[in-house]
């Protein structure tokens, strides 16, 4: 979770993407409790990548891992030199079972994962595999092929992101290797070289398919996430929330001390901590905390924390401390 988020601005510009909140959880909160799900063993530890995001974002991070019983370790990818170079940033943490993840992914999954198996890809049915990675499926229903934006239908499965290694040690061989001898592609050290060296030399590549794969890559796609995340969970309204003339059409968020006058939230708005709506609609929207609405329709709208919105009505995309009148 290095990235700069670039897509994400201008929201990243004062929080890292996995930690804009979805439902009131950060991303990489939400990621790290779905992998949890597909476990059947207790996770021991949560590595963080990162950039040079400052000691009160990585006091965060050591408090998600801690959260769900993991203890939190923290390594710094201080150059973009692609996925590989990305993963082996944490190299003392690659031993035993290991599940990789890019965090900026959101998933839902009926499968149990087997750690008994050499290495499983998560994987994605989609419609359009010329625009993504994707795996080619032998007869044996093992990964024969990595195939990188088809250009003739090879496979509909697309690499959401995330992998499971069981040995986190010949992992880290395979990208010491890449970078030892400047295995460079595009300018990158990239993942998917070390699973081909892998898949060469015997281990077998696992398709595990789930049932839904979200997105937050830009503005509109984790609005739309966070209404998918909305859908599958409930109760999520607080108790110190106050609600005076108002509708909650849910689902819906609404965090700790909101207040809502004579408005209409919902369906499918997340209303962070401590924000004030007054006479207004929200709908399909992520607010952040301390915001304050008044007189304004909003809907398919990501609205930063302190900011102000008077009298609008339309699509935002407004940083934190913003204000709109």
């Amino acid at each position: 979770m290095a990235g700069m988020g670039k897509r994400m601005r201008p929201h990243t510009l004062t929080r890292p993407k996995p930690l804009i909140p979805i439902a009131g959880v950060p991303i990489v909160k939400r990621l790290a409790e779905e992998i949890s799900s597909v476990l059947d063993s207790k996770i021991d530890e949560i590595a963080f990548i990162i950039g040079d995001f400052g000691k009160e974002v990585e006091t965060e991070l050591i408090k998600i891992a801690s959260d769900l019983g993991a203890e939190g370790k923290i390594y710094y990818q201080n150059e973009a030199l692609g996925t590989a170079h990305a993963v082996l940033c944490a190299e003392l943490s690659l031993a035993g079972n290991v599940i990789v993840a890019f965090a900026d992914t959101l998933f839902k999954a009926d499968f149990n994962l087997n750690l008994n198996d050499d290495a499983v890809i998560w994987t994605n049915k989609v419609s359009n595999p010329e625009a993504f990675g994707v795996v080619k499926i032998d007869s044996t229903g093992f990964i024969s092929d990595f195939v990188e934006k088809p250009k003739t239908f090879v496979s509909d499965l697309a690499i959401i992101g995330i992998y499971y290694f069981n040995s986190g040690e010949n992992l880290r061989a395979e990208l010491n290797y890449l970078v030892d001898n400047k295995v460079i592609v595009n300018g990158e050290y990239q993942l998917t070289d070390a699973l081909e060296n892998m898949k060469n030399k015997g281990v077998k590549f696992v398709p595990a398919t789930v049932t839904e794969w979200l997105d937050c890559g830009n503005k509109d796609a984790t609005v739309y996430t966070n209404s998918r995340i909305l859908h599958h969970t409930r109760n999520l309204i607080s108790d110190s929330s106050k609600l005076n003339n108002s509708v909650i059409i849910e689902p819906c968020y609404i965090g700790n001390n909101v207040i809502i006058n004579n408005s209409i939230i919902g369906p499918y708005a997340s209303i962070g901590k401590n924000s004030v709506i007054e006479n207004s609609i929200i709908k399909e929207s992520i607010l952040m905390k301390n915001v304050g609405i008044e007189n304004s329709n909003i809907s398919n709208s990501m609205i930063g924390s302190f900011a102000t919105v008077i009298g609008k009505s339309e699509s935002l995309n407004l940083s934190d401390y913003s204000d709109l009148k």
